[in-house]
């Protein structure tokens, strides 16, 4: 069995929902050196409404001022078909990832957008990214449960995967919203999904208090889970889910459980510990 940790660095979805506005030129320093710590995609900006996410009205800029490697990836998230197009004028964006969700009402308080409507539109994305040798990574929110008493079951999951299969989406995400999840929970779904979705990518995007983490990534690890989201610091958390965040599963708390168990993976840490100089400066 593959005993290769493959880790995606978040630092958009750690900013998003920080009340003060970090500075642009502080922003491109703290991804610069994110880019050379080895992680497999940066998941650095996205392109949707300022109003929506002010914290993230720079990312056109940043771009361009990023120091790009062979190694690890950019990845924007969009939203609609408008921020897809934008995203693609960028050539140093590898990725798009759009959220959708297995909760109706979250979809709509995300997107704007019902389930199928979402639907619809990234199927017009994903021919957007084949025609332009792009790839487009889904976030399937509110996988394990949802706060609204809506109701939810692994097959509704199983059942919105197979249809962006089905558009030739070969790169799913799970994601626990709300950190809700049990880690019988985690390692539950991850099992469900590994045969039917055998030919995808599939990447755990958790979210976990300190407490919560080691036994999610045991979790997920054994259910035959090779990618994981991370953040620097555990920050962030989706300020459209809940008045309370919880925070991103932290790259220390990964890195930490995959030494103990002997896992390997290519970050640097001497690289990656000039990233973590900076993290007072950005979230105070």
């Amino acid at each position: 069995m593959n005993k290769q940790l493959i880790l995606n660095e978040c630092p958009r979805d750690a900013m998003q929902g920080l009340p003060e506005f970090v500075p642009t030129d502080l922003k491109i320093r703290y991804h610069n050196a994110l880019l050379k710590a080895g992680f497999s995609r940066l998941d650095f900006g996205s392109f949707v409404s300022p109003k929506a996410i002010p914290q993230l009205s720079d990312t056109g800029e940043i771009v361009e001022k990023l120091e790009l490697n062979n190694h690890t990836k950019l990845l924007a998230i969009i939203a609609n078909r408008r921020g897809a197009e934008t995203a693609l004028k960028f050539e140093q964006i590898d990725f798009l990832g759009f959220p959708l969700s297995v909760s109706e009402v979250f979809q709509q308080r995300n997107t704007n957008k019902s389930i199928e409507d979402a639907l619809d539109e990234i199927s017009v994305i994903q021919e957007l990214c084949l025609a332009n040798n792009r790839k487009l990574v889904v976030y399937l929110s509110m996988a394990f449960g949802n706060p609204y008493d809506e109701a939810y079951s692994p097959e509704l999951v199983l059942e919105y995967g197979q249809r962006l299969l089905d558009m030739e989406i070969s790169h799913l995400s799970l994601a626990d919203t709300i950190g809700k999840a049990s880690p019988e929970e985690v390692y539950s779904l991850f099992m469900a999904v590994a045969k039917p979705w055998k030919n995808a990518e599939v990447t755990a995007h958790l979210h976990a208090s300190p407490i919560q983490s080691e036994n999610k990534i045991a979790a997920a690890w054994e259910a035959g889970c090779r990618n994981f989201d991370v953040a620097l610091g555990g920050f962030g958390g989706c300020p459209m889910a809940e008045d309370k965040l919880v925070g991103n599963l932290s790259t220390e708390a990964m890195l930490a459980w995959a030494e103990k168990n002997g896992i390997s993976s290519s970050i640097r840490k001497d690289e990656l510990s000039k990233a973590q100089a900076m993290l007072s400066q950005i979230f105070t």
